[in-house]
Formats: structure tokens, sequence, C-alpha cells
């Protein structure tokens, strides 16, 4: 919201906002002002003359509005919305004389004149938007000209006709139509220059052939043309609704023309609200997937709204507060607060998909295009709605038949946009029951127009995850084996087949990309039977490198965890993990010219393998200490099994096999690193001298837990060396086991080394563990957050490791538990 806030208050959208405004209040303005002076103080007219004022006013987008969008396209349309701006005021002027006059012909010439102003504007205040604003601000600026048009419509209708009552009335309108146009022309002034967008373009006089050019020119772009027939319908049950307002209140509910101006508020404020929620809930994003739900919408609450309306006719919701202290008048508000709502949600964004899917040298024709079927629909909307009157059916009934009406309109735009439904559905699915993370979005616009996602594969619902969050129209790569066998996946995702064994395979796919389609694929072939990468294939680099096209990495992290993954008995599976989905800068595969055949493929294939490495590698992992890196590991993977084991030689000659899970194993750490705290000190190097087993790990992480550093002895470098080492790390204790000292016959090391460093065996530190020690380190291994170790630094030191001191004295390297993690990941 702040960031539409900030676009408002910027030069690329305010003025233009400021001046749609103006104009949207002064027709307005003098419409309603010209119906309510002739009825009430001239006895002129009635509906007639309303019908006739909104005849005039309409015409002139069916006439006009294809020379519009030619003037548009082939000039400045900051230097014409100038212009317009500036006859406006002309036409202010002549209205306010016409209103002291008082001369209704006069009037009704001026509301010509004005829809002429602003059947010139329309083009230029879409067909701008794209020339000032980021693709990413579109529904934003949008929602903002649509929100501050429909509340400039609302003021100009409620202060026309009160105005045009008071005793000097008719002056009032005319000064205050000349003030706001004034105001008008100055904001346009501030509107930044917009080049024209073909300045060879010649200018067709012939009205009617120009006008069917344009139409044609837009139907043959099947997203745009779909977006205007949607478009078109909407004005169209906008405008019956509208028409429909005093009917509802004078003979439905027997009320007053306040009822009528709140009737007419609360949609206004609607559709404002709807138009800046759009922005909110599409981030950015020019996508349909809002239009059927919204049309859903428009469908319920105008079916309710209707029958509110029948069941309030005999409560005499005669007035405003009438209205307002009954459930009904609630329920009536309501439903058309909330059509009003889905109405905005469900243009905004088809007035976006027109802007961003036109061709740039024609954009304000096919605007033009678009006003030209807006037009003819709210007239077929007007003339079904005079047709229904004079057969005397009810107004309420009236905007049943037009819910119904809209229910088979949004069944048709499902059927035409399956996968859009279903994108929409999924992103609430996994935002709601999985909370889950997106990261890096804006890395797909720095793309371009070829390129390649390439995904990790968790899981079967990886794709619907991509699908639901990645900005665009993806195709998804599917073997068409798996293609024959989901079947139902073509009504999910947009699915293109492929056969591996077919060597035209790459071609096709080249040939996709090459012709702008994002495409998104799986180089490993198959869902991950370990939860790390499997093998990469090579062939999303040879697309890559025939395509030109950019590599956009996209790491999935949770569903490995889902249900529908292939890590069961290895990891803890639920229905509802947490999820992340994070799009990584976008590569340029760069193979030098010279490698041809196998060694190219071949280098492609090692690129591709770097690639998805470096996308599953998570810097965040690398912010904890080894001791936390335990603990979150353990929060992730622990599901009862084993993760540590090895087998002892015991007494008898056979083997004893000891494993440990990730409970056993923290609290193994836990009980032994309380007893080692007692004789060693925070941030010491403690040696540890034993060998590759089950106690070591405990050890090990039991000196972690403490904020101790443990120091890897190698006893091969005998006593010297180890003295060597002890001294070089300042290491006064070194943990050790005597089966170890026995079984590596080290006695006489251990005798040697003894002078200078105190040996602690571990049986000795396992015999002081009693009953008290274990059940206290089941208690406090529930926090083990809150353990030294756990909030360590992750650039201090954790390990030290020493060389064998083969060609000198062994040296000692310090390692970070950022290293270590590092080389882990």
């Amino acid at each position: 919201m702040n960031g539409t806030i900030s676009l408002l208050a910027s030069r690329r959208l305010g003025p233009l906002c400021l001046a749609q405004t103006c104009g949207a209040f002064n027709d307005n303005l003098v419409k309603n002002a010209m119906v309510v002076l002739a009825i009430f103080k001239l006895g002129a007219g009635g509906a007639g003359l309303a019908a006739l004022a909104g005849a005039l006013f309409i015409a002139p987008y069916a006439l006009l509005s294809a020379t519009a969008g030619q003037l548009a396209d082939r000039f400045d349309k900051s230097r014409l919305i100038q212009a317009t701006k500036a006859a406006e005021i002309v036409l202010m002027g002549a209205a306010a004389y016409a209103f002291v006059a008082n001369s209704v012909p006069g009037l009704l010439a001026v509301l010509f004149g004005l829809g002429v102003q602003a059947t010139m504007f329309g083009p230029l205040k879409y067909g701008i938007l794209p020339d000032h604003l980021r693709d990413d601000e579109l529904v934003a600026g949008n929602g903002l000209i649509e929100a501050s048009t429909f509340l400039a419509i609302l003021a100009g209708t409620v202060a026309g006709g009160a105005l045009a009552l008071l005793d000097s009335g008719p002056a009032v309108v005319g000064a205050a139509g000349i003030g706001v146009s004034l105001v008008g022309l100055a904001a346009a002034f501030g509107i930044p220059r917009a080049p024209a967008a073909d300045s060879s373009l010649r200018i067709g006089w012939n009205i009617l052939r120009e006008t069917v050019a344009v139409t044609r020119q837009a139907a043959s772009n099947r997203p745009v043309w779909l977006s205007i027939l949607g478009l078109s319908w909407f004005w169209a049950i906008g405008a019956t609704l509208l028409s429909e307002f005093p009917s509802v209140a004078r003979d439905a509910l027997g009320a007053d023309g306040h009822v009528v101006t709140l009737l007419l508020t609360m949609f206004a404020v609607g559709i404002g609200v709807g138009s800046m929620l759009c922005a909110r809930l599409l981030h950015g994003e020019v996508s349909a997937r809002l239009v059927p739900f919204a049309a859903l919408g428009i469908t319920v609450f105008t079916w309710d709204f209707g029958t509110a309306v029948i069941g309030g006719g005999g409560l005499h919701l005669t007035t405003v507060a009438a209205v307002l202290h009954s459930p009904t008048g609630w329920r009536m508000l309501v439903d058309l607060l909330l059509l009003a709502v889905c109405g905005g949600l469900y243009s905004v964004p088809l007035y976006a998909i027109v802007q961003e899917q036109s061709e740039p040298s024609r954009r304000a024709r096919t605007i033009a295009a678009n006003n030209v079927v807006n037009a003819v629909t709210m007239v077929l909307g007007a003339g079904f709605v005079a047709g229904f009157s004079a057969a005397d059916v009810p107004a309420a009934r009236v905007l049943q038949i037009a819910a119904v009406a809209n229910f088979a309109v949004a069944l048709w735009i499902i059927r035409l946009l399956p996968q859009t439904v279903f994108r929409a559905l999924f992103q609430w699915y996994f935002r709601l029951f999985h909370e889950t993370r997106i990261e890096g979005l804006q890395n797909v616009a720095l793309g371009g127009e070829r390129s390649i996602l390439v995904i990790n594969h968790l899981s079967f619902l990886d794709g619907c995850l991509v699908a639901a969050f990645i900005p665009g129209d993806l195709v998804f790569a599917i073997d068409t084996e798996q293609a024959r066998r989901f079947w139902f996946l073509k009504f999910i995702l947009d699915v293109f087949p492929v056969d591996p064994t077919n060597p035209m395979a790459i071609r096709a796919m080249v040939k996709a990309v090459r012709d702008g389609r994002r495409l998104a694929l799986f180089p490993e072939g198959r869902i991950t039977l370990t939860g790390a990468l499997m093998k990469i294939y090579d062939g999303p680099g040879m697309i890559a490198d025939k395509a030109d096209a950019r590599i956009i990495p996209v790491r999935i992290d949770g569903l490995q965890f889902h249900k529908t993954s292939r890590m069961g008995g290895k990891l803890p599976l639920s229905w509802f993990p947490s999820l992340s989905l994070t799009v990584l800068t976008p590569v340029r595969i760069d193979v030098p010219v010279t490698l041809k055949g196998r060694a190219r493929r071949a280098a492609l294939g090692r690129i591709m393998q770097d690639i998805m490495a470096d996308a599953a590698f998570r810097p965040e992992r690398l912010t904890r200490s080894l001791f936390g890196a335990l603990l979150d590991t353990r929060t992730l993977y622990d599901n009862g099994l084993p993760v540590v084991a090895d087998i002892v030689p015991n007494e008898t000659g056979g083997a004893t096999l000891t494993e440990l899970t990730y409970g056993r194993l923290l609290l193994g750490s836990v009980v032994l690193g309380r007893k080692l705290a007692a004789f060693t000190d925070p941030g010491e190097h403690v040696g540890v001298m034993l060998p590759n087993a089950v106690g070591t790990a405990v050890t090990f992480f039991a000196l972690q837990s403490q904020a101790r550093i443990p120091a890897m002895m190698n006893f091969t470098t005998g006593a010297d060396g180890v003295l060597s080492c002890c001294a070089a790390a300042g290491i006064k204790t070194i943990l050790t086991s005597r089966r170890a000292v026995q079984k590596g016959k080290l006695d006489r090391l251990v005798e040697a080394v003894s002078a200078n460093v105190r040996f602690v065996y571990l049986e000795d530190v396992r015999a002081s563990i009693g009953l008290t020690d274990k059940l206290l380190g089941m208690l406090i291994v529930r926090r083990s957050e809150r353990f030294p170790g756990a909030g360590v630094d992750a650039g201090s030191p954790a390990l030290v490791l020493f060389t064998s001191g083969s060609e000198g004295v062994p040296k000692g390297v310090v390692h970070s538990h950022r290293s270590l993690l590092a080389n882990c990941a």
C-alpha cells in the first residue's frame, strides 16, 4: 500500500490521476445538474431527458474513438492531454453560460462536447500509463485511475444534484465547473512527455472505416480481445446497476433521492477499494487470475442485492436513517459494497492486460477499440433495461436476471482460463496451509524474453508450486509418458510433452524458447530419493545454448517433507510442511565456440551441475554454530531413525551395533557436555584423541554445546608431534578412552605426553554420570537453544585440525563454524 501511495505522489502518475479526476467530476457535474435543473426548476424532460443526456454523452465513444486512438499514437500524448483539458475549460465556460440562461438545448450541446472531449482523453490516459510506469506498476496505476474515476463520478453526481437546487445553483455549478477544469489543466502541464508511438501514422478521417479497422486489429490479439470483451461486459453490468438504482429506491423501497445517493456512494467506494486492493493481491503481476473469482463474486452479490431489495419492499426503508437501522438495509449496502469491490478486482487487471499485451505503436488505437466495444455494449445493456422496464419487470428482478447472465459469463471465463483459475487456487492453498515464503521474483523479469527455469525436483507438487507464484506464462516440459499418465495436468499447467528418446525433442524446445515461451524444466529428470540433488542432465544447458536463452535457477525447499515426495521412511512427512521458493539471479551460459559435439555437450552438463549446486546452496544455513545447526537439523529431519552408527568388536569375538537417533545424540551431548564443562573453560581448546566411533560424535557435540573448541589429535605423529600440537594450540586437556589407548597401543605416547598435558578418560566421566544427571539432561535438552554453544558466532573458531607433520612439525588449522558448514553445504 505504501508503494501505491508513493506512486500516486510521483510525477509519473499523480498529475495524470488529478487531471482524470477533474474531468470525470465535471462530466457528471454538468450532466446531473442539467437533469435536475430541467426537471425541478424548468419543468421539462424527466426520464426522457436523462436518457437523451446519457445518449449524447456516450455517442462520441462509438463514433470518434478510432480517430482519438490514431491521434494518441501519432502525437505526444502529454501535449494532447493538455489540449483536451484546455478544451474542457472552453466547454465549461459554455456550460456556465447555458446554466445562467436556463438553456437546456445549450446544455445538451455542451454535454455532447464533453463526450467528445472524454472520448479523446480515453486513449491518452490509458495509453500513456505504460510509457511512464514499469510493468510491475501497471496494476497499481490502473487501480488508482479506476478508483479516482468512480469517486469523481460519485462526487460530480452528488454535487450536480445538490448545487442545481440552490437559489443561485446554475451560477454556482458553472463556476465550480470552470474552477475544476482549471485545476485539471494545471495538472496536465505536470505530466511528463510521452513521445509519439508512431510518428509516421496517417490519420484516416473515414470514421466508420477506421472504427472497423481498429476493432479488427484488436480482435487479432487474443489476450487483448478477450480482455476487451470482459471489460465491455463489466461496463454493461455497471451501467445496468447504476440505471436501476433510482428505480430500486423509488419503486421498491419508496425512498427519496438521498437513498439513491447512499447506494451510489457504496458502489463508488467499493470500486475504489477493489481497485486499490487489486495491486496488493497481484503483487504487481499483470495477470487475470483474480478475474474469474471476481466475476463469480459479482454474480453472488448482485443476486443477493436483488433478493434483499425484494425483501425490503415492505419495511418502509424510505430514508437513509431507515436503511441504516434495518438489517435488510445493511444487507443491501454490504452486498453493494462487495459487488463493487469485485468489480474493481475484475476490471483493473483487464485494463493492465490490454496495455501490456498491445503492440506499443498501436496501444492507443487498441484502447480506442476497447472504448468502441464498451460503448456498444453499454447501449445494448441500456436497451435491455428499457425493454424490461417497458414490460413492467421490477428493478430487483432485472438485477437478478443480470446476475444469472453474469454467472454464464463467469463460467465462460473459467472455461477460457482454466489454468489461471487453478494457479489462483494453488496460490491461495500454498499461502494458507504452507506459509510459503517467496523470494527473488524480480529475477524472473531479469531473465528477458528468452529464459529457461531450472528447478530442483522434490515432490509431485513442484510444478503446481512454481506455476502458482512465478509471474507470467510458464510451459512445463514433461515426458510424454508422464503427460499421458497424468492427463489432467493440462487443465492445471501449460504442458509441453517431450519424448526424451526423440532427437527432435530438443529442437522443439529450442524453438519454443526462441518464440518467447518461458520453459520450466527439472534437470534431475525425476523426484529426489535422497533429499539432495540427483544426477543433473545436460538437456537444459543445450536448449539454453542453442536458443541463446538465460538460465533462471529456482530453489524449492520444504516439499521433500510433503506426503507426495519420495522420502517416506527417510524424513518425517506431513501434509502441510512450511515451504519456500527462491528465484536466483539469471545465468548466461558461456561456452567457447571452439567446443563442438560431445565436448560441448559435456561442458554444458558441467555448467548445469554447477548452476544447480549453487542454487541448492543456502547461505542462511551458515549463520549458525555447529551445535545450533545440529538443533536445526534435528527439528527438520528427526523421524526417530538412527543417524549415527558403528560396529564395535566385543570380547566374545563378535560385534555390537551401536546406533543413535537425533534425540539420543543430543541427549548424550548435553549430559556429557555438562560434565566436561566442570573442568574446562569457555573457548578452551580441548584435545580429542578418539577413533572414528559413535562416542567421538557425542564427545564432539558435547564440547560444542558448551562452547569449547575440539582439537582433533593425530596420534600417528608420535609423542613429540602431539606435544608440539598441544603447545601450538594451548591444549591443557586431552579426552581419550582406555579402550582406544589399549587397542591403539598408545600407552607409551600417553605416558610421554602426560608430563605436560592432562588425560581425561571418558570411561571415568561416564562412571560419574548418575541417574540424577540423566533425568536432569532429559529436562534441559528441551531448552538446548539456551546452551552456550547454540549462540556462538558463526565466524568464531569451532575446530582445530592438525597436519600429519610428514614434512616437519605438525601445523594446526583453525576452522570456523561457517567454514565447516559451508563445506557440508
